[in-house]
This record gives structure tokens, sequence and C-alpha cells, in this order.
């Protein structure tokens, strides 16, 4: 049935909260590429484990996150939903690819830098080799396209370099994937400081929006935004506050930048934030309670994620076995 459609790939941690920027950037784009491809949703637990991990919270985020998933309207039917750690191909292309991966490449990883700086009493070698992990996890399935945010496009260009270190050695094995970064919502910023990106580690809780914050929490969070001294609602640069919310307005909407200056033009900064506010807790009101009743059914969330593996397993065992042949490793005859 997938044949003769390309394929899209995107992971998700579940390591905490997903939030707005999650949803706008990434996820609520999802569901529109599964009539043209063959899309594989992945909740990747394994790359979690990079920092320490609660283990009954990890189990606990894992179903949360499969759960958002299909709230947010992925179709088990339409794509394959599933676990990382459920497919062992992932670890033993992961390791592989190491292989493939030069020290020098992984040492210019931003991200490496930034959570070596937030756990420096646990810089492990998977934190350092976790790119190789996602380059497998991408190359696994053939994939054609990846949604990134801006902030995973370095690790999307090393697996394209691995790909064709590989492809170059041995013969066309791997699909070199492209990006696909969506124009608008690629880039949520933090509501207490709205020059950074907005971060579900974030330990100010005013500065997130969380997609399963109650709605007066939303409220609350969006009242107390940064904005500037000034009483224009405009965006552009010196503005970065006010840009955001506009920015967070308008993905929510569909309107126009232009469309939802005119809107707002002559309004106080605290009635614009309240509207801002209520009109993206109303938006996510169906997501949470589609996500409150998958919750409930523990049963049905098990039976997606062994649909979902045993669907990923067929395909990446089939590319594994094709790298394995190549790299001259033995098969055992059954």
């Amino acid at each position: 049935m997938y044949n003769d459609k390309k394929v899209v790939f995107s992971g998700v941690q579940p390591s905490g909260n997903l939030t707005i920027g999650n949803y706008l950037g990434a996820i609520r784009n999802f569901s529109t590429f599964s009539e043209d491809y063959h899309c594989y949703y992945c909740v990747v637990d394994m790359h979690a484990i990079t920092v320490r991990q609660n283990p009954a919270e990890l189990r606990r985020r894992t179903y949360e996150t499969l759960a958002l998933y299909m709230a947010c309207g992925l179709d088990p039917e339409k794509n394959t939903l599933f676990i990382q750690s459920h497919v062992p191909q992932h670890a033993e292309l992961g390791w592989v690819l190491d292989c493939y991966t030069m020290f020098g490449e992984l040492s210019r990883m931003t991200q490496f830098k930034d959570k070596s700086a937030k756990n420096a009493d646990n810089i492990n070698a998977g934190l350092f080799t976790y790119p190789s992990l996602m380059a497998a996890d991408i190359l696994l399935y053939q994939t054609e396209l990846v949604p990134v945010g801006q902030d995973q496009k370095q690790h999307l260009e090393l697996a394209r370099d691995i790909a064709n270190r590989f492809n170059q050695i041995y013969g066309e094995t791997f699909v070199v994937p492209d990006g696909y970064i969506p124009k608008e919502g690629a880039k949520i910023c933090s509501l207490q400081d709205p020059i950074k990106k907005m971060s579900k580690s974030d330990p100010n809780e005013n500065a997130v929006i969380r997609i399963l914050d109650s709605k007066d929490d939303i409220i609350r969070k969006f009242k107390r935004a940064v904005t500037d001294s000034g009483n224009e609602i405009i965006h552009g640069e010196g503005k970065e506050g006010i840009t955001n919310l506009l920015n967070i307005y308008t993905c929510f909407t569909g309107k126009t930048i232009e469309e939802a200056e005119k809107e707002f033009s002559g309004m106080g900064y605290g009635d614009f934030k309240l509207a801002v506010g209520e009109t993206c807790a109303d938006s996510l009101q169906p997501v949470r309670d589609e996500f409150a009743r998958l919750m409930a059914d523990k049963a049905y969330l098990e039976q997606v994620m062994s649909q979902g593996a045993q669907e990923a397993y067929k395909n990446a065992r089939r590319t594994m076995s094709k790298v394995r042949r190549k790299i001259g490793f033995t098969e055992l005859k059954h």
C-alpha cells in the first residue's frame, strides 16, 4: 500500500510536556503529509536517556506523547506511529553510523555544547553521539523528507553527510533526505524572553505554553507575557515580545501579520494579550479533550504501539539487511 509513496520521518522526545512551539512548528503540520507520503512518526525514547530520567515518568510520558500525536490529528491508520526502542534496528544502525561519523563533526554540534553546559555532571558518550542515532532514525526508512525546526537543521545536514559518505563507499544504500521547515510557526519564542526559542525545559513556567495547559493557565501566562514600553501592536525589530505574540496569533488563526496588526490597531497591550491567550486556549481545547479520552484507554494506545512497531520493523529490517550485506557482516542461515 505504501510502495508508491515517498517517506516522511519525524521523532519527538518524551522528555517533557510539549509546547505550542512543538505543536505549531511541527506536530500540527504532520497530518498534512498523510495523504501523499508514507509517514513514520516516532516517540524517540532512546534519545531521552542521554540525560537522566525517572523510569516511571519516562514510561508515562511515552504513552502521553503517543496520545498527543493522535490528539493533534495523526490517524494511526494513515501514519506509522511507534516507539523508537520497540524497533531494535535503530540502535543497530546507530552503532554502524557511529563508525562513519567523524569526531570533529560531532564536536561541532551546537546542541551537544548546550546540553553539556546544562548537564555538566553527566556528559556521557550518548550525548555526544546521538546525532548519529538521529541519522539512523531517518535513514532506516529511506526517508525523503524530514520536518525539522531551525534548531535541528545542523543534525539533518549531518545525516545527509553520513548518507552521502556511506553511499560513496558502498554504492547506493540510503536515500539522502531533505528538510522541510514550515514558513510560519517554525520558531515560537519564550513569553518571558522573546529573543529565545520557547523550550519545554525552561525552568520559568510563565515562559512556556504547553499544549495540555488549562485555559486559565494559558490566559494567565499570556497576561504576564513580556512586551515593551511602547503602545503599538506592530511586527518588527525592537518589538520582539509583540512580534512573538502576533506570530502565535497568526499561526492559530491563519491570518496574515498585516491582518492581525489591522485587527489590533489602537488596542491596549493588556487586551491584546488577553485576545491572543483566549485564541490559543480555545484552539487547543479539542486537542486536550481528545488527549484525555485517549489516555483513559491504555489498551488502545498499546495496540497502536504494537501495530506501529510491526510496520516500522518490517521496513527497518529491509534497510538493515542491505547495510549488513554492504559492510560485510555475515548472515545466519535459517
